[in-house]
């Protein structure tokens, strides 16, 4: 009952007060960087605990694992434009698809 009180009060606070839904919108956003700042963090680290097997992959598969990481990060920053038509969102599920499949192909390969 009390957290729902508070966000009410937050809530009412965002449409009472001139200029709420501005400092709404810097809030969210603020969330967002530092959510994609953690995201940017535990890729780095990734990173730097697994860059031998990275390198032992050899120049192509690693090109390939790279583009494909790439194709699946701007389709998912591109969904809301993407699913707004029929063939945006087929575009949208064989791109997700397509770098699915390379990143598996890599990954069954390395450990073969």
């Amino acid at each position: 009952m009390r957290n729902i009180v508070i966000v009410l009060a937050i809530a009412a606070l965002v449409v009472i007060v001139p200029g709420g839904g501005t400092g709404a919108s810097v809030v969210t956003q603020a969330v967002w960087l530092a959510f994609l700042a953690a995201i940017a963090w535990f890729a780095m680290l990734m990173y730097r605990q697994h860059r031998v097997a990275l390198y032992s992959l050899g120049d192509r598969r690693r090109t390939i694992l790279y583009i494909a990481l790439g194709v699946a990060a701007l389709t998912l920053t591109a969904t809301s434009r993407m699913w707004q038509t029929g063939a945006g969102s087929v575009a949208w599920l064989l791109l997700i698809a397509a770098a699915v499949c390379a990143v598996f192909a890599i990954v069954r390969a390395a450990r073969r």
